[in-house]
Protein backbone atom coordinates (compact mmCIF):
# COMPACT_ATOMS: atom_id res chain seq x y z
CA UNK A 1 0.00 0.00 0.00
CA UNK A 2 2.04 3.65 -1.22
CA UNK A 3 2.54 5.55 1.57
CA UNK A 4 0.20 8.60 2.59
CA UNK A 5 2.34 11.78 1.60
CA UNK A 6 -0.12 14.68 1.58
CA UNK A 7 -0.92 16.26 4.49
CA UNK A 8 -4.85 16.58 4.24
CA UNK A 9 -5.38 13.23 2.76
CA UNK A 10 -8.71 12.09 3.14
CA UNK A 11 -10.77 8.62 2.38
CA UNK A 12 -13.42 6.69 3.12
CA UNK A 13 -13.62 3.25 5.06
CA UNK A 14 -17.06 1.11 5.34
CA UNK A 15 -17.83 -2.17 7.01
CA UNK A 16 -21.90 -3.93 7.28
CA UNK A 17 -23.82 -4.27 9.41
CA UNK A 18 -26.47 -7.37 9.98
CA UNK A 19 -29.21 -5.59 8.51
CA UNK A 20 -26.94 -4.70 5.76
CA UNK A 21 -26.73 -1.41 6.05
CA UNK A 22 -23.96 1.05 4.82
CA UNK A 23 -22.09 3.31 7.28
CA UNK A 24 -19.38 5.48 5.96
CA UNK A 25 -16.49 6.98 7.73
CA UNK A 26 -14.03 9.80 6.63
CA UNK A 27 -10.17 9.30 7.48
CA UNK A 28 -8.69 12.51 8.64
CA UNK A 29 -5.52 13.19 9.67
CA UNK A 30 -5.02 13.10 13.33
CA UNK A 31 -3.34 10.88 15.94
CA UNK A 32 -5.03 7.74 16.37
CA UNK A 33 -7.34 4.95 14.28
CA UNK A 34 -10.95 4.50 15.70
CA UNK A 35 -12.53 2.09 13.49
CA UNK A 36 -15.39 -0.16 13.93
CA UNK A 37 -14.70 -4.09 13.97
CA UNK A 38 -15.82 -5.15 10.77
CA UNK A 39 -15.73 -9.03 12.00
CA UNK A 40 -19.16 -8.78 13.92
CA UNK A 41 -22.44 -9.30 12.72
CA UNK A 42 -23.99 -7.95 15.37
CA UNK A 43 -23.10 -4.94 16.97
CA UNK A 44 -19.38 -3.50 15.94
CA UNK A 45 -17.24 -2.79 18.40
CA UNK A 46 -14.27 -0.20 18.35
CA UNK A 47 -11.05 -0.92 18.27
CA UNK A 48 -8.14 1.04 18.29
CA UNK A 49 -5.41 0.19 15.30
CA UNK A 50 -2.01 1.13 14.62
CA UNK A 51 -1.15 3.59 11.54
CA UNK A 52 0.55 0.58 9.44
CA UNK A 53 -2.71 -1.30 9.85
CA UNK A 54 -4.46 1.13 7.83
CA UNK A 55 -2.27 3.20 5.66
CA UNK A 56 1.25 3.01 5.97
CA UNK A 57 3.19 6.02 6.60
CA UNK A 58 0.23 8.37 8.17
CA UNK A 59 -1.67 8.66 11.50
CA UNK A 60 -5.72 8.94 11.16
CA UNK A 61 -8.94 9.12 13.23
CA UNK A 62 -11.53 7.36 11.85
CA UNK A 63 -14.70 10.20 11.90
CA UNK A 64 -18.18 9.15 11.45
CA UNK A 65 -20.22 10.40 8.66
CA UNK A 66 -23.86 11.72 9.22
CA UNK A 67 -26.43 8.71 8.76
CA UNK A 68 -28.30 8.75 5.69
CA UNK A 69 -31.95 8.38 6.07
CA UNK A 70 -33.65 5.34 5.32
CA UNK A 71 -32.07 1.70 4.53
CA UNK A 72 -29.93 1.99 1.92
CA UNK A 73 -29.70 -1.42 -0.17
CA UNK A 74 -26.98 -2.38 -2.31
CA UNK A 75 -27.60 -1.87 -6.00
CA UNK A 76 -26.55 -4.19 -8.78
CA UNK A 77 -27.37 -2.47 -12.32
CA UNK A 78 -27.17 -4.41 -15.36
CA UNK A 79 -23.82 -5.60 -16.15
CA UNK A 80 -22.07 -4.77 -13.15
CA UNK A 81 -19.43 -7.38 -12.16
CA UNK A 82 -19.24 -5.41 -7.96
CA UNK A 83 -21.32 -8.32 -6.67
CA UNK A 84 -19.52 -11.02 -8.62
CA UNK A 85 -15.96 -9.69 -7.89
CA UNK A 86 -16.73 -9.36 -3.99
CA UNK A 87 -17.66 -13.12 -4.40
CA UNK A 88 -15.47 -14.62 -6.38
CA UNK A 89 -11.87 -13.68 -7.61
CA UNK A 90 -12.99 -13.69 -11.08
CA UNK A 91 -9.33 -12.62 -13.19
CA UNK A 92 -10.72 -10.14 -15.02
CA UNK A 93 -11.92 -8.04 -11.68
CA UNK A 94 -8.17 -6.53 -11.18
CA UNK A 95 -9.28 -4.53 -14.66
CA UNK A 96 -12.64 -3.18 -14.33
CA UNK A 97 -14.17 -1.07 -11.49
CA UNK A 98 -13.67 2.47 -10.44
CA UNK A 99 -10.25 3.66 -9.49
CA UNK A 100 -9.81 3.91 -5.93
CA UNK A 101 -7.75 6.32 -3.79
CA UNK A 102 -5.62 3.68 -1.85
CA UNK A 103 -4.45 1.83 -5.14
CA UNK A 104 -4.62 4.93 -7.85
CA UNK A 105 -6.09 2.27 -10.34
CA UNK A 106 -8.69 0.15 -11.20
CA UNK A 107 -10.04 -3.75 -9.72
CA UNK A 108 -12.40 -5.04 -7.88
CA UNK A 109 -11.09 -6.81 -4.82
CA UNK A 110 -12.86 -9.80 -3.47
CA UNK A 111 -13.58 -10.52 0.03
CA UNK A 112 -11.67 -13.84 0.69
CA UNK A 113 -9.18 -15.34 -1.66
CA UNK A 114 -7.16 -18.55 -1.34
CA UNK A 115 -4.10 -18.64 0.24
CA UNK A 116 -0.18 -18.39 -1.71
CA UNK A 117 2.16 -20.41 -1.63
CA UNK A 118 6.09 -19.63 -1.71
CA UNK A 119 8.20 -22.15 -3.68
CA UNK A 120 11.46 -21.79 -4.75
CA UNK A 121 11.46 -17.79 -3.91
CA UNK A 122 8.24 -17.32 -6.15
CA UNK A 123 4.84 -16.85 -4.81
CA UNK A 124 2.05 -18.48 -6.80
CA UNK A 125 -1.66 -18.06 -6.67
CA UNK A 126 -4.18 -20.33 -5.92
CA UNK A 127 -2.17 -22.91 -5.64
CA UNK A 128 -5.24 -25.85 -5.52
CA UNK A 129 -7.01 -24.23 -8.95
CA UNK A 130 -3.29 -24.41 -10.28
CA UNK A 131 -3.04 -27.88 -9.67
CA UNK A 132 -6.48 -28.73 -11.33
CA UNK A 133 -5.54 -26.80 -13.99
CA UNK A 134 -2.60 -28.95 -14.92
CA UNK A 135 -4.83 -32.28 -14.40
CA UNK A 136 -6.94 -30.48 -16.60
CA UNK A 137 -4.39 -30.71 -19.71
CA UNK A 138 -3.66 -34.01 -19.10
CA UNK A 139 -7.11 -35.26 -18.94
CA UNK A 140 -7.29 -33.40 -22.61
CA UNK A 141 -4.98 -35.56 -24.40
CA UNK A 142 -6.52 -38.61 -22.92
CA UNK A 143 -9.36 -37.57 -24.86
CA UNK A 144 -7.91 -36.53 -27.50
CA UNK A 145 -6.23 -39.98 -27.58
CA UNK A 146 -9.15 -41.63 -27.51
CA UNK A 147 -11.22 -39.29 -30.24
CA UNK A 148 -8.11 -39.74 -32.95
CA UNK A 149 -8.40 -43.43 -32.46
CA UNK A 150 -12.12 -43.45 -33.40
CA UNK A 151 -10.97 -43.06 -37.50
CA UNK A 152 -14.74 -43.20 -38.55
CA UNK A 153 -16.99 -41.87 -35.86
CA UNK A 154 -19.31 -38.70 -36.75
CA UNK A 155 -17.76 -35.37 -35.89
CA UNK A 156 -14.45 -36.37 -35.23
CA UNK A 157 -12.40 -33.61 -36.38
CA UNK A 158 -15.37 -31.19 -35.03
CA UNK A 159 -14.90 -32.73 -31.57
CA UNK A 160 -11.05 -32.65 -31.93
CA UNK A 161 -11.13 -28.89 -32.63
CA UNK A 162 -13.40 -28.34 -29.26
CA UNK A 163 -10.63 -29.94 -27.40
CA UNK A 164 -8.24 -28.35 -28.54
CA UNK A 165 -9.54 -24.68 -27.82
CA UNK A 166 -10.45 -25.98 -24.50
CA UNK A 167 -6.62 -26.99 -23.93
CA UNK A 168 -5.64 -23.46 -25.39
CA UNK A 169 -8.24 -22.03 -22.08
CA UNK A 170 -6.56 -23.78 -19.87
CA UNK A 171 -3.03 -22.96 -20.20
CA UNK A 172 -4.19 -19.53 -20.38
CA UNK A 173 -6.19 -19.49 -17.22
CA UNK A 174 -3.10 -21.22 -15.74
CA UNK A 175 -1.08 -18.28 -16.94
CA UNK A 176 -3.80 -15.55 -14.91
CA UNK A 177 -4.84 -17.40 -11.95
CA UNK A 178 -0.90 -18.91 -11.36
CA UNK A 179 0.27 -15.55 -10.91
CA UNK A 180 2.72 -16.28 -13.97
CA UNK A 181 0.97 -13.08 -15.14
CA UNK A 182 0.54 -11.09 -12.08
CA UNK A 183 -2.26 -8.51 -12.00
CA UNK A 184 -1.28 -4.78 -12.36
CA UNK A 185 1.72 -6.13 -15.16
CA UNK A 186 1.22 -4.78 -18.67
CA UNK A 187 0.01 -7.86 -20.46
CA UNK A 188 -2.14 -8.91 -17.98
CA UNK A 189 -5.48 -7.41 -19.45
CA UNK A 190 -4.17 -8.79 -22.95
CA UNK A 191 -3.80 -12.18 -20.71
CA UNK A 192 -7.47 -12.37 -19.44
CA UNK A 193 -8.78 -10.73 -22.65
CA UNK A 194 -7.40 -14.17 -24.65
CA UNK A 195 -8.81 -15.97 -21.53
CA UNK A 196 -12.66 -14.35 -22.37
CA UNK A 197 -12.12 -14.54 -26.10
CA UNK A 198 -10.91 -18.67 -25.63
CA UNK A 199 -13.87 -18.56 -23.52
CA UNK A 200 -16.28 -17.46 -25.88
CA UNK A 201 -14.72 -19.78 -28.98
CA UNK A 202 -15.33 -22.77 -27.28
CA UNK A 203 -18.77 -22.46 -26.27
CA UNK A 204 -19.40 -21.56 -30.27
CA UNK A 205 -17.30 -24.32 -30.92
CA UNK A 206 -19.65 -26.73 -28.84
CA UNK A 207 -22.83 -25.27 -30.32
CA UNK A 208 -21.52 -25.66 -34.03
CA UNK A 209 -20.66 -29.42 -33.02
CA UNK A 210 -24.55 -29.61 -31.79
CA UNK A 211 -25.59 -29.49 -35.04
CA UNK A 212 -23.33 -32.49 -36.68
CA UNK A 213 -25.35 -34.79 -35.32
CA UNK A 214 -28.38 -34.02 -37.11
CA UNK A 215 -26.61 -34.49 -40.11
CA UNK A 216 -27.50 -31.55 -42.05
CA UNK A 217 -24.25 -31.60 -44.07
CA UNK A 218 -21.17 -34.05 -43.95
CA UNK A 219 -18.83 -33.74 -41.47
CA UNK A 220 -15.12 -33.58 -41.83
CA UNK A 221 -15.21 -32.02 -45.12
CA UNK A 222 -13.67 -28.51 -45.30
CA UNK A 223 -17.18 -26.54 -45.38
CA UNK A 224 -17.98 -28.12 -41.72
CA UNK A 225 -14.50 -27.88 -40.90
CA UNK A 226 -14.40 -24.20 -41.95
CA UNK A 227 -17.27 -22.97 -40.58
CA UNK A 228 -16.38 -24.13 -37.41
CA UNK A 229 -13.59 -22.79 -37.77
CA UNK A 230 -14.70 -19.42 -38.69
CA UNK A 231 -17.58 -19.03 -36.00
CA UNK A 232 -15.42 -20.07 -33.72
CA UNK A 233 -12.75 -17.22 -34.54
CA UNK A 234 -15.63 -14.43 -34.98
CA UNK A 235 -16.38 -15.57 -31.31
CA UNK A 236 -12.95 -15.60 -30.02
CA UNK A 237 -12.79 -11.90 -31.97
CA UNK A 238 -15.55 -10.10 -30.48
CA UNK A 239 -15.03 -10.95 -26.76
CA UNK A 240 -11.33 -10.28 -27.04
CA UNK A 241 -11.65 -7.11 -28.50
CA UNK A 242 -14.80 -6.21 -26.31
CA UNK A 243 -12.66 -7.49 -23.11
CA UNK A 244 -9.75 -4.90 -24.47
CA UNK A 245 -12.12 -2.08 -25.02
CA UNK A 246 -13.14 -2.48 -21.98
CA UNK A 247 -10.43 -3.20 -19.93
CA UNK A 248 -8.36 0.28 -21.92
CA UNK A 249 -11.31 2.76 -22.31
CA UNK A 250 -11.93 2.59 -26.33
CA UNK A 251 -14.85 3.09 -27.90
CA UNK A 252 -16.86 4.04 -24.90
CA UNK A 253 -16.47 1.59 -22.94
CA UNK A 254 -14.53 1.54 -19.89
CA UNK A 255 -14.09 -0.08 -16.50
CA UNK A 256 -16.86 1.71 -15.34
CA UNK A 257 -18.76 0.64 -18.08
CA UNK A 258 -19.00 -2.93 -18.33
CA UNK A 259 -22.37 -3.64 -20.56
CA UNK A 260 -20.72 -4.87 -23.15
CA UNK A 261 -18.44 -7.35 -21.19
CA UNK A 262 -21.12 -8.54 -19.89
CA UNK A 263 -23.70 -9.06 -22.74
CA UNK A 264 -20.54 -11.03 -24.42
CA UNK A 265 -19.43 -12.87 -21.94
CA UNK A 266 -22.29 -14.13 -19.97
CA UNK A 267 -25.52 -13.97 -21.62
CA UNK A 268 -24.90 -14.65 -25.29
CA UNK A 269 -22.27 -17.64 -24.32
CA UNK A 270 -25.75 -18.68 -22.02
CA UNK A 271 -27.76 -18.53 -24.68
CA UNK A 272 -25.43 -20.93 -26.70
CA UNK A 273 -25.42 -23.21 -23.81
CA UNK A 274 -29.05 -23.40 -24.00
CA UNK A 275 -29.41 -23.97 -27.56
CA UNK A 276 -26.64 -26.59 -27.99
CA UNK A 277 -29.07 -28.50 -24.71
CA UNK A 278 -32.00 -28.18 -26.41
CA UNK A 279 -30.27 -29.25 -29.72
CA UNK A 280 -29.04 -32.51 -28.43
CA UNK A 281 -32.21 -33.38 -26.27
CA UNK A 282 -33.96 -33.58 -29.53
CA UNK A 283 -31.46 -35.54 -31.02
CA UNK A 284 -31.22 -38.22 -28.18
CA UNK A 285 -35.45 -38.39 -28.57
CA UNK A 286 -36.04 -38.30 -31.95
CA UNK A 287 -33.18 -39.43 -33.50
CA UNK A 288 -31.58 -42.23 -31.46
CA UNK A 289 -32.99 -45.60 -30.37
CA UNK A 290 -30.54 -45.38 -27.50
CA UNK A 291 -31.78 -43.25 -24.26
CA UNK A 292 -28.72 -44.05 -22.35
CA UNK A 293 -26.66 -40.46 -23.75
CA UNK A 294 -29.78 -38.88 -22.04
CA UNK A 295 -27.59 -39.09 -18.36
CA UNK A 296 -24.49 -37.93 -20.26
CA UNK A 297 -26.24 -34.82 -20.41
CA UNK A 298 -27.97 -34.91 -16.97
CA UNK A 299 -24.52 -34.75 -15.40
CA UNK A 300 -22.67 -32.50 -17.78
CA UNK A 301 -25.51 -29.90 -16.93
CA UNK A 302 -25.18 -30.61 -13.42
CA UNK A 303 -21.86 -30.60 -12.87
CA UNK A 304 -21.29 -27.05 -15.09
CA UNK A 305 -24.40 -25.66 -13.17
CA UNK A 306 -23.04 -26.61 -9.69
CA UNK A 307 -19.49 -25.21 -10.61
CA UNK A 308 -21.22 -21.97 -11.21
CA UNK A 309 -23.26 -21.83 -7.91
CA UNK A 310 -20.36 -22.26 -6.05
CA UNK A 311 -18.50 -19.75 -7.81
CA UNK A 312 -20.63 -16.71 -7.66
CA UNK A 313 -22.97 -17.96 -4.37
CA UNK A 314 -20.63 -19.37 -2.32
CA UNK A 315 -17.33 -18.26 -3.07
CA UNK A 316 -16.58 -16.10 -0.11
CA UNK A 317 -18.78 -18.34 2.88
CA UNK A 318 -16.47 -21.54 1.08
CA UNK A 319 -13.03 -19.53 1.41
CA UNK A 320 -13.79 -18.26 4.87
CA UNK A 321 -14.86 -21.93 5.83
CA UNK A 322 -11.79 -23.38 4.97
CA UNK A 323 -9.60 -20.92 6.53
CA UNK A 324 -7.98 -19.33 3.04
CA UNK A 325 -6.88 -22.77 2.08
CA UNK A 326 -9.95 -23.22 -0.92
CA UNK A 327 -12.55 -21.02 -2.50
CA UNK A 328 -15.37 -21.05 -5.11
CA UNK A 329 -12.74 -21.07 -8.16
CA UNK A 330 -10.79 -24.56 -7.01
CA UNK A 331 -14.65 -26.39 -7.19
CA UNK A 332 -15.90 -24.70 -10.20
CA UNK A 333 -12.67 -25.69 -12.11
CA UNK A 334 -13.57 -29.07 -11.06
CA UNK A 335 -16.92 -29.00 -12.47
CA UNK A 336 -16.03 -27.64 -15.53
CA UNK A 337 -13.21 -30.36 -16.34
CA UNK A 338 -16.19 -32.75 -15.46
CA UNK A 339 -18.37 -30.74 -17.82
CA UNK A 340 -15.91 -31.63 -20.50
CA UNK A 341 -15.12 -34.58 -19.92
CA UNK A 342 -19.42 -35.46 -19.79
CA UNK A 343 -19.10 -33.87 -23.07
CA UNK A 344 -17.03 -36.03 -24.67
CA UNK A 345 -18.66 -39.39 -23.14
CA UNK A 346 -21.56 -38.08 -24.35
CA UNK A 347 -19.78 -37.74 -28.06
CA UNK A 348 -18.50 -41.19 -27.46
CA UNK A 349 -21.75 -42.97 -26.57
CA UNK A 350 -23.51 -41.52 -30.02
CA UNK A 351 -20.46 -42.47 -32.39
CA UNK A 352 -20.11 -45.66 -34.04
CA UNK A 353 -17.04 -46.78 -36.32
CA UNK A 354 -16.64 -49.02 -38.88
CA UNK A 355 -14.41 -51.93 -37.86
CA UNK A 356 -12.84 -51.82 -41.01
CA UNK A 357 -10.93 -48.47 -40.64
CA UNK A 358 -10.04 -49.60 -36.54
CA UNK A 359 -8.10 -52.82 -37.00
CA UNK A 360 -5.09 -51.16 -36.52
CA UNK A 361 -6.20 -49.54 -32.72
CA UNK A 362 -8.27 -52.58 -31.69
CA UNK A 363 -7.41 -55.67 -33.14
CA UNK A 364 -9.87 -57.34 -31.06
CA UNK A 365 -12.65 -56.16 -33.89
CA UNK A 366 -12.24 -59.20 -35.77
CA UNK A 367 -12.95 -61.88 -33.12
CA UNK A 368 -15.40 -64.49 -33.31
CA UNK A 369 -18.52 -64.03 -31.24
CA UNK A 370 -20.49 -66.68 -32.63
CA UNK A 371 -20.11 -70.17 -34.69
CA UNK A 372 -21.13 -70.21 -37.94
CA UNK A 373 -24.04 -73.11 -38.32
CA UNK A 374 -23.16 -75.91 -40.31
CA UNK A 375 -25.08 -75.77 -43.78
CA UNK A 376 -23.58 -72.14 -43.66
CA UNK A 377 -19.71 -73.23 -43.78
CA UNK A 378 -18.15 -72.80 -47.16
CA UNK A 379 -15.38 -74.93 -48.67
CA UNK A 380 -12.05 -73.73 -49.19
CA UNK A 381 -11.02 -75.64 -51.94
CA UNK A 382 -12.18 -75.98 -55.32
CA UNK A 383 -10.75 -76.56 -58.90
CA UNK A 384 -9.33 -73.80 -61.14
CA UNK A 385 -8.99 -73.42 -64.69
CA UNK A 386 -5.57 -75.31 -65.13
CA UNK A 387 -5.15 -73.04 -68.35
CA UNK A 388 -6.01 -70.01 -67.15
CA UNK A 389 -4.47 -67.29 -64.09
CA UNK A 390 -6.96 -66.77 -61.49
CA UNK A 391 -5.79 -62.86 -61.37
CA UNK A 392 -3.21 -60.62 -62.76
CA UNK A 393 -0.78 -61.10 -59.49
CA UNK A 394 -0.40 -65.01 -60.16
CA UNK A 395 3.17 -66.09 -61.30
CA UNK A 396 3.39 -67.76 -64.87
CA UNK A 397 3.80 -71.63 -65.21
CA UNK A 398 3.26 -74.55 -67.59
CA UNK A 399 0.36 -76.75 -66.71
CA UNK A 400 0.12 -80.12 -66.64
CA UNK A 401 -3.01 -81.54 -69.10
CA UNK A 402 -5.57 -82.63 -66.72
CA UNK A 403 -4.32 -81.66 -63.18
CA UNK A 404 -6.24 -80.37 -60.50
CA UNK A 405 -4.60 -78.06 -58.40
CA UNK A 406 -5.66 -75.70 -55.52
CA UNK A 407 -5.69 -71.64 -55.80
CA UNK A 408 -2.49 -70.56 -55.82
CA UNK A 409 -4.05 -67.66 -53.52
CA UNK A 410 -4.83 -70.67 -51.12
Amino acid sequence: MEENTRANRQCICTYYTRADTKRDYRVSNFSGVHLPNCNSKHRPASRTYNSSQVFSGCRTTCNRLPRPSGRQKIKMSFGDFTNFCRTAPLPLCASVGPITAVSSGVGIDANCYARNIELANTIIFQMATSAIHIVALAMTVIMLLHVRGKFTAVGRKEIITFFYLYMLLTFFSLCVDAGVVPPGSNPYPYFVALQNGLASALVTCLLINGFVGFQLYEDGTPMSLWMLRLCSLAAFAISFLVSLATFNSWAGLGPTNTVGLFVVLYLLNAVQLFVYLVLQIILVTRTLQDRWPMGDIIFGVLFFVTGQVILYAFSDKICNSLSHYLDGLFFATICNLLAVMMVYKYWDSITKEDLEFSVGTRMNNWEVKELLPEEERRGTMYQDDPYGQSSTYDHAYAPTPNANRYSSKY
